[in-house]
C-alpha cells in the first residue's frame, strides 16, 4: 500500500466504496476529463456496472487500489487488516469493470481511477450527491496489512483522535464529519460495536437492546448490524438524526453528537440534507486530490488483484 488513508472508514465501503481514499506518495496533476481520448466510454462502462452491483446488492464496498490486492510471497495485503476483514466486499465488481475496460482499451484506466468512480457512481445511485471525479491516477505496485491496520481510524475512537487522524491527512474536522455521513448506508460487524450496546451511556435503550438481539454479548463477532437504522439502503443525512437521537451504531459514530465540538455540524446537516451533500461532495473531491500517483508513479494493473 502506498501511505494510505482509507475512509469509509469501516465502510461504502460500498463502498462509497466506501474506496474513496485514494493517496498516494506522489504529487501529480489530475484531470476530470483523462480519458476523453483514449478511452472515451470509460466512465460510462463504469457506471453501468455500478448500477447493476447495486440493484443486486447494496452492501458493496471498497476503498483504495491498494486494498485489492491479494497477499504475494514479498507482502501480505489489506485485505485481512483488522477494520477490513470479513468486511470489505466488490472485489468481483471491480474485477468485471477491469475485464470490460481492458476489453475495450487496455492498458488505459487504472483500478485507482475505477474505485474512484465507482464511488461516485454508488452513491448517485442510492439517492446521493453527485461531484466531479478528478482522474489520472496510477495504481501502487504494493500493500501493507501493518499499514492498513494503524491508519484506518478505529470505532473506538474519541472525537479528538477522529479529528487527528483527518488531520493527518490534510482534511479538516468539517472534512471528517462530512466524510462520516457515508455511514448512511453500509453495515457493521458486531465485534465493532459490542462494548458500545452493553456497556455506554449516551445510546436509545430501546436500540441498544434491539442491537444485542444480533450481537450477543459473547460470540457472533460478524453479525451485521446497518450502520443507519432508519434507512439502511439510501444515501441521505438519516445518519445524523440517528446521532442526535442517541442511535449511533460505532462509539466513534455518537462522537460526532455528544456535547463536543462537532454537534452544531451534526445538527445542520440533520435539518438540511442539502447542506450534507454539498459538503460531502467537496470533501470527497478534497480527500481524492491527496498525493495521487501519476505519471511514471505506479503503475496501471492489468488484473486490479495483482501487479504487472
Amino acid at each position: 500500500m502506498e501511505p494510505s488513508f482509507k475512509f469509509y472508514y469501516y465502510k461504502i465501503r460500498w463502498w462509497l466504496l466506501l474506496s474513496l481514499c485514494l493517496f498516494g506518495v506522489a504529487r501529480g496533476q489530475l484531470s476530470s476529463n483523462y480519458y476523453s481520448f483514449t478511452c472515451p466510454i470509460a466512465l460510462s462502462t463504469i457506471k453501468n456496472a455500478v448500477i447493476n452491483a447495486v440493484i443486486k446488492e447494496h452492501r458493496k464496498q471498497g476503498c483504495d487500489a491498494s486494498v485489492l490486492l491479494d497477499d504475494t510471497s514479498t507482502f501480505t495485503g489489506e485485505k485481512t487488516a483488522g477494520p477490513n476483514n470479513a468486511s470489505l466486499r466488490g472485489f468481483d465488481v471491480v474485477d468485471t469493470i477491469k475485464s470490460q475496460l481492458e476489453s475495450i482499451c487496455p492498458g488505459v484506466v487504472s483500478c485507482a481511477d475505477i474505485l474512484a468512480v465507482a464511488a461516485r457512481d454508488s452513491v448517485v445511485a442510492l439517492g446521493g450527491p453527485s461531484w466531479t471525479v478528478q482522474l489520472g491516477r496510477k495504481d501502487s505496485t504494493t500493500a501493507s496489512l501493518s499499514l492498513a491496520n494503524s491508519d484506518i481510524p478505529s470505532p473506538a475512537m474519541r472525537l479528538d483522535e477522529l479529528i487527528s487522524a483527518f488531520s493527518n491527512k490534510g482534511l479538516s474536522a468539517k472534512d471528517m464529519i462530512a466524510l462520516s455521513g457515508s455511514h448512511t448506508i453500509g453495515q457493521a460487524r458486531c465485534i465493532t460495536f459490542r462494548n458500545r450496546i452493553y456497556n455506554e451511556a449516551n445510546i436509545d435503550s430501546t436500540y441498544a437492546t434491539s442491537l444485542q438481539s444480533n450481537c450477543p454479548s459473547s460470540g457472533g463477532d460478524d453479525n451485521l448490524s446497518p450502520l443507519d437504522t432508519s434507512s439502511p439502503v439510501t444515501f441521505d443525512n438519516a445518519y445524523y438524526k440517528n446521532l442526535i437521537g442517541k442511535k449511533g451504531l460505532l462509539h466513534s459514530d455518537q462522537q460526532l453528537f455528544n456535547n463536543g465540538s462537532a454537534d452544531s455540524q451534526v445538527s445542520n446537516y440533520s435539518s438540511n440534507s442539502a447542506y450534507f451533500f454539498s459538503d460531502f461532495a467537496a470533501a470527497i473531491v478534497k480527500m481524492g486530490n491527496i498525493s495521487p500517483l501519476t505519471g511514471t508513479s505506479g503503475q496501471i494493473r492489468t488484473n486490479c488483484r495483482k501487479t504487472n
